[in-house]
């Protein structure tokens, strides 16, 4: 019901100089941020000081605080359920008691899921873990303490409150009713009863699922030809497939792998069935036509028959480019086969990769000299600047208040409001650590009752390369963007001034969440952004413009079939959680293979079963599509407010105030409407996208030089 936990990306501190000699002179106009993020971290012993606690909470100077963070909060609730069920006696707005009392729970699930995830400690990690499971089970009496759910709901409504509310008030009292009805608190007992049962079922299911897509396929080496065993690890007389091998250059390997990795498995098949079966009663239970339209509900596009209506209206436009992409590494195949055969779902991922290379003319190792970490932080420090007036700025931790030694800390001060809040920085590679770039919020951002603000604070995680003696950490593009990426979901933890901290930053539909930061991967491919800080970590020599040109072309290669392979995804989705009487198929194979036929331009791959192995049904079910809709708008913002001028003050504040301050704080579908003046309608959202594959078209074009 709380309990929103969100994804971060973390960065690491570094002390010390890099290089020496002649090579100093070279790199004495870097600046600080650049300075701090390519040097060597370092460990630094204590002697003097008193530690300040994980985050600087008191509490957690030892392990044993998260014990005490969880009697706080556990008293603190008590105290808010008494005030929020206390009739006539209350005298704040019902929506400020719930949030105050989410506040309480969340700054204890938040960190405590953060610290069991990253922390090299176990003890930490054990006692986080523990912290989790009380918050879950207070969770779980909130969910279903009638008394409090009916106060709450009289103030819904009824529309009014004892104390005059905004717009914003009702729309979050509505968040927070909507999320204690997913428990079924509103049925009769018998059906409460059996939604805690589905929920179990389905928690149970994900997660069997899950396990099986990654497990490994064990077959005979006497299956393969000789010639291609070479390609898999073997174990005794038996090889085992791991993946896709997409990227091997034998085609008789992609194609082995392709279908012995995905060669239908009945568990995976029973599971994911049983999964869908549970998830739709659920839903009906609830009083929702489908699992779709209960996942969908409070979304930007808000239904599944918008969400269906888009794809269908996206896949119509993407057909005949998504041809040409397929003709152009048809041409490649047969180039490189010397012979006509097919182009299948194996090859799609390999020659796309392919005509990349071609086209950089180098491999991405070649690119990283100037990339690195410092150079891209502060890339990111100039966009904030010209943006927002905003700096990040490196700084200094109190002694105990990392988990890691190598960890940062940017604050976010703007040039007039001051500071806006902390980004940790959680960057390098550690045994045990998360193999994930993510973000984590670890306090929401909300108005404190005094009328001060309790700013934000996250952690933005990723998994690069300790830094060596001779030199700083490198990125490869794709790393490049990654780190934009994280970046954009912080920034938004950090811009959205929302009264409520159940609303901010990044708490809001998922169709949305993504916004900002697939935004910033915009920024991250523009040349004239590059231009600003990719320079050489030696030399501080610009990346040479041809290379920077190439890069920038490079990322917009095959985009059509690429988008039309997101759209069966999403398809298929939306298919598998919508009504099952409109698809009889004998089983999610068959459904597979009638999704696929209209949906993409490559045919069904015999005997395969590509669903059994897409977890992401697990996570995302019935909002895969996410990933488009979240492109859409992010690609319609940019052409409008950005393409122009990617580093445009006047655009960047229209931006903060009238898409980012918001958080999920008015609903996303409005906020989109508002910011873009325009309604969000299948038809604009697939302009947005078409308008941006077809700008990149000529360049798509030149790059057919490359196949003969």
């Amino acid at each position: 019901m709380w309990s929103r936990l969100n994804r971060a990306a973390l960065f690491r501190r570094r002390n010390g100089s890099l290089l020496t000699g002649s090579q100093r002179q070279l790199v004495s106009t870097w600046s600080p941020l650049t300075m701090a993020f390519n040097s060597r971290p370092e460990k630094r012993i204590n002697f003097t000081k008193n530690e300040v606690g994980l985050f600087s909470i008191p509490e957690l100077t030892s392990f044993e605080g998260f014990y005490a963070l969880k009697e706080k909060a556990i008293f603190k609730t008590e105290d808010l359920i008494r005030e929020a069920t206390s009739g006539a006696e209350r005298t704040r707005k019902m929506v400020t008691i719930f949030d105050e009392l989410s506040d309480t729970l969340c700054k204890v699930a938040d960190l405590a899921e953060f610290i069991r995830l990253a922390h090299p400690q176990a003890n930490y990690s054990h006692a986080a873990e523990n912290a989790c499971i009380t918050i879950s089970g207070i969770v779980e009496k909130l969910n279903t303490h009638k008394p409090l759910y009916r106060a709450l709901k009289q103030v819904v409504d009824g529309g009014t409150d004892l104390v005059e509310t905004s717009d914003v008030d009702r729309h979050v009292a509505e968040l927070f009713l909507f999320d204690f009805e997913q428990s079924g608190i509103h049925l009769k007992e018998k059906d409460r009863k059996r939604v805690v049962f589905l929920n179990d079922c389905i928690l149970q299911l994900g997660q069997r699922f899950m396990a099986g897509a990654v497990h490994p396929r064990t077959i005979k080496k006497s299956v393969l030809p000789e010639a291609i065993r070479p390609f898999f690890s073997t174990d005794g007389d038996n090889v085992l497939v791991s993946g896709l091998y997409a990227d091997s250059a034998n085609n008789m390997a992609r194609e082995a792998a392709y279908r012995l990795f995905l060669f239908p498995d009945q568990q995976q098949e029973q599971l994911l069935s049983e999964l869908l079966q549970a998830r739709h009663e659920l839903a009906t239970t609830c009083g929702f036509k489908t699992y779709a339209h209960r996942a969908l509900k409070a979304s930007t596009v808000e239904t599944p028959e918008m969400v269906n209506e888009f794809l269908d209206t996206l896949n119509d436009q993407l057909r005949p480019r998504a041809e040409k992409d397929f003709a152009l590494m048809q041409r490649m195949k047969n180039q490189e086969n010397g012979f006509e055969a097919p182009l299948a779902s194996w090859d799609t991922p390999y020659f796309t990769s392919s005509l990349k290379k071609q086209c950089l003319q180098a491999s991405a190792s070649e690119f990283s000299p100037y990339f690195s970490l410092g150079a891209c932080m502060e890339g990111l420090n100039h966009i904030m600047t010209s943006l927002y007036g905003i700096q990040l700025e490196n700084t200094e931790m109190e002694p105990g208040e990392s988990w890691s030694h190598d960890i940062y800390k940017l604050a976010v001060t703007h040039e007039s409001e001051g500071l806006l809040g902390y980004i940790y920085c959680d960057l390098f590679e550690r045994s045990g650590k998360p193999n994930q770039d993510c973000h984590f919020t670890i306090q929401g951002g909300k108005v404190m009752p005094d009328g001060s603000y309790q700013n934000p604070i996250v952690v933005v995680m990723l998994n690069l390369s300790q830094p060596r003696w001779s030199g700083p950490t490198l990125l490869t593009p794709s790393m490049v963007d990654n780190l934009f990426h994280e970046m954009g979901h912080a920034m938004h933890s950090m811009l959205a001034r929302t009264e409520y901290q159940h609303v901010t930053g990044t708490r809001c539909s998922t169709d949305f969440a993504e916004v900002p930061s697939v935004l910033m991967e915009y920024f991250a491919s523009d040349p004239r952004v590059l231009r600003t800080f990719a320079k050489h970590f030696q030399t501080q020599e610009p990346m040479p413009e041809d290379m920077l040109e190439r890069l920038c072309a490079s990322k917009h290669l095959f985009s059509s079939s690429e988008t039309q392979l997101q759209v069966f995804y999403s398809a298929l989705d939306q298919v598998y959680h919508g009504d099952p009487t409109h698809h009889h198929q004998q089983n999610t194979t068959e459904t597979l293979r009638t999704v696929q036929e209209k949906f993409y331009g490559l045919p069904y791959v015999e005997n395969t079963a590509w669903q059994l192995r897409f977890s992401h049904l697990v996570g995302y079910g019935a909002k895969y599509y996410s990933y488009l809709i979240s492109r859409a708008v992010a690609s319609w913002i940019w052409q409008t407010y950005f393409e122009r001028d990617p580093l445009s003050r006047t655009q960047g504040e229209k931006y903060r105030r009238g898409c980012l301050a918001y958080g999920g704080g008015i609903p996303s579908r409005l906020l989109v409407s508002n910011f873009l003046g325009r309604e969000v309608t299948p038809e604009n959202l697939t302009k947005s996208l078409i308008n941006e594959i077809d700008g990149y078209s000529e360049r798509l074009r030149d790059f057919e030089k490359y196949v003969r």
